[in-house]
């Protein structure tokens, strides 16, 4: 008789649910219903807003860093043919510090908040782009104008550190594990925002005021812009509450009755509770660290070639007119932004791994295409290439900020996000610029800016290959969160449905 034909003992059956049970809570611990976080809607609008707008203010100071490289180049360094080169030095040089604020930003945001270290980063950005704006010219005061610049360059560079990784992990923390996705390409949508923002300021003010007044002092409004709009993010952010996830770690760790309500609503970690050592983090998160040097490495070529290093490159390689190359970099960012959050919705349905190797490979077969369309001198060329870069840059724009904090167990999320994210940033990211100025220069190849953004690309494949897909999954460390409690209640009651022998 085979084993199916056997009778089944009653006793015996009993005895393996009992032990399917066991082995099961050992294994998987129950999710209870009051684990379960339901996130309210229009909370995480405002934490996805405020975290956004921070977003925008970073990198509208550095777009007009980079759509202004050539008219800084002039101001602040002495005349010859290596003053753009000289610009974007000064600019690379402001992601060597982008790891120390990663190290110093990153543990204190998991120690005593999201929310205060963002707010600290925000004035610090602020306070460095609007001092730009009042630095006198190398003609006025000599070297003491690029040292200047640079410090300034260094202090932007240092809270830059604490800014991507904790907004990203704000967000993540906030959104509901389905729509995570979505909410994290609002983060990107910032990032174009704030391009879009600086590349159409200084093209009215190009067009308005002209060349001799936009070296006379004309490049100085896009940056004492930037401190009012540092103080709109300020606002909006000291407005929040810290992240669910941040508040329920928080009281598992320091569990205190006696806390007060003013005290409720600030949580941090107990100062008894030993803190993540940074040699902690490299012990334990190292692969996930490689991982994520891999993924923002490639992104970060990518993405600086096409919206900090093109606009230079058009203007000074190619000979093309200042205001030709930024309109058509403003139509390929408005076009990137009007499909961004639909890339956010496919990455929560289909995935993150797809649309991340949908970007990385677009890159790998294009890059060389479009910067060939860019040697025909032609606006409508010159357009194509930059749409067709932007629907492979859109696919990792609008996927990575999901992707990245969800590598990473919440008590070591922010700290462990922001280094791996600013070295591979400093090492990559910020040099890129300079790199593929420097590749011309020595080579005078107007395609290796396009070899160096496909090498990237390849370790971007490669990166994407290695990860694991976190589309629709808790945050490691973190209970489930859901967006309704109708959602909640059927999780629960999915985690007691036990099968049976």
């Amino acid at each position: 008789m085979d084993h199916e034909d056997q009778p089944q003992d009653p006793a015996a059956l009993k005895r393996h649910r009992h032990l399917f049970r066991a082995v099961r809570r050992r294994r998987e611990p129950r999710v209870r219903r009051s684990d379960i976080t339901v996130t309210d809607e229009a909370t995480v609008k405002r934490a996805t807003k405020a975290a956004a707008v921070g977003n925008a203010m970073e990198w509208f100071d550095f777009g007009i860093y980079a759509y202004l490289a050539v008219t800084i180049g002039k101001v602040f360094f002495p005349g010859g043919s290596t003053q753009l080169l000289a610009s974007f030095t000064a600019f690379a040089a402001s992601f060597l510090v982008r790891p120390l604020g990663g190290l110093f930003f990153g543990p204190l945001g998991d120690r005593i908040g999201r929310k205060k270290v963002l707010a600290l980063t925000m004035v610090l950005m602020a306070a460095g782009t609007f001092c730009i704006g009042l630095i006198p010219s190398y003609s006025s005061i000599g070297l003491v104008s690029p040292i200047l610049l640079l410090l300034c360059r260094l202090v932007q560079g240092f809270s830059t550190g604490g800014e991507y990784g904790g907004a990203a992990t704000f967000i993540a923390e906030y959104a509901p594990d389905k729509r995570r996705g979505y909410f994290g390409s609002f983060l990107e949508l910032g990032t174009l925002t704030g391009y879009t923002g600086a590349a159409a300021l200084v093209l009215v003010l190009n067009t308005v005021l002209g060349d001799d007044t936009m070296l006379s002092w004309g490049w100085r409004i896009p940056f004492l812009v930037g401190g009012p709009i540092g103080v709109v993010g300020l606002y909006l952010r000291m407005r929040l509450d810290e992240t669910p996830a941040f508040q329920k770690r928080a009281a598992q760790l320091s569990p205190s009755p006696e806390t007060g309500p003013a005290e409720a609503n600030e949580p941090k970690l107990s100062e008894n509770v030993p803190q993540k050592e940074l040699r902690s983090i490299f012990a334990q998160q190292w692969r996930t660290l490689l991982l994520c040097v891999g993924l923002v490495a490639a992104y970060n070529v990518t993405d600086y070639m096409l919206l900090s290093y093109m606009p230079a490159y058009l203007t000074d390689a190619l000979g093309y007119e200042n205001s030709m190359e930024l309109v058509a970099a403003i139509i390929a960012m408005v076009a990137m932004a009007a499909v961004i959050q639909r890339v956010g919705r496919l990455n929560d349905r289909f995935g993150r791994k797809p649309v991340l190797m949908t970007g990385m490979v677009g890159f790998l077969l294009l890059t060389v295409p479009a910067f060939a369309l860019f040697q025909r001198g032609s606006f409508v060329a010159v357009l194509i290439g930059l749409l067709a870069l932007g629907a492979c840059l859109v696919c990792l724009l609008g996927t990575m900020s999901a992707t990245l904090p969800a590598l990473f167990p919440t008590d070591v999320r922010y700290g462990s996000l922001s280094i791996g994210y600013n070295v591979a940033t400093a090492a990559f990211g910020g040099t890129a610029p300079g790199v593929m100025t420097y590749l011309v220069d020595v080579t005078g190849d107007n395609l290796a800016p396009a070899y160096y953004a496909s090498g990237a690309a390849v370790l971007g494949i490669v990166a994407v290959a290695f990860m694991k897909e976190t589309a629709r999954q808790p945050l490691a460390g973190s209970p489930p969160s859901v967006s309704t409690h109708e959602e909640a209640r059927a999780m629960a009651r999915a985690e007691t449905n036990e099968p049976t022998f």
